[in-house]
């Protein structure tokens, strides 16, 4: 059994370096670290009280909230096409 190789990258998340392991690209991984810190800059600027924690609390449930809008929108999508076939 081969294992695959695993890339190794390190990223700035908010003012933050974290090295992130997987088997995603470099650039894909940067990709979505800069997401991630432009969403958290974004939350920052409408409150600016918040501590990191809660802040980065906050950006995930709005990512995650994207995501599912997203991947409903898919489904419906995916539905409309099947339905356009029928």
């Amino acid at each position: 059994m081969s294992k695959r190789r695993r890339n190794r990258t390190t990223v700035d998340i908010y003012g933050q370096q974290y090295n992130i392991i997987g088997d995603e690209s470099t650039s894909h991984v940067r990709l979505v670290a800069s997401i991630v810190d432009d969403k958290m800059r974004e939350i920052n600027l409408k409150n600016p009280q918040l501590d990191i924690n809660k802040l980065a609390v906050l950006t995930a449930v709005n990512v995650v909230n994207d995501y599912i809008k997203l991947k409903e929108e898919v489904e419906r999508l995916e539905e409309e096409l099947i339905n356009k076939k029928e």
